[in-house]
């Protein structure tokens, strides 16, 4: 099962997204400039291989829910969130605002 639904965070609109797949879940919420996402993503490749693509991104480990994962401190982020001033263990939440 796939879930889309709107969030608000201080005022502002994302979009939290849940695949349900079996034995895991991947979860997302993102925004026009970026996002940040469960442990499925994988950092590395978009610092590396997809560099010119500066996408903007943090990834989070260990959670289960939408609310986990923007309370939970970012595990890792690609260089383009660093340029925003998003870092390792900032909450996921803190990080969607610096993507506004």
């Amino acid at each position: 099962m796939i879930n889309l639904s709107p969030i608000q965070i201080e005022g502002h609109t994302f979009l939290a997204v849940s695949v349900q797949l079996p034995k895991t879940n991947l979860l997302a919420v993102t925004s026009d400039k970026g996002y940040i996402m469960c442990g499925a993503l994988d950092v590395a490749l978009l610092n590396e291989k997809l560099r010119d693509r500066k996408i903007i991104a943090g990834r989070a480990v260990g959670v289960k829910t939408i609310d986990q994962l923007l309370e939970a401190p970012l595990e890792s982020v690609t260089a383009e969130a660093e340029k925003l001033g998003i870092h390792k263990g900032m909450p996921g939440k803190a990080a969607m605002l610096k993507m506004v």
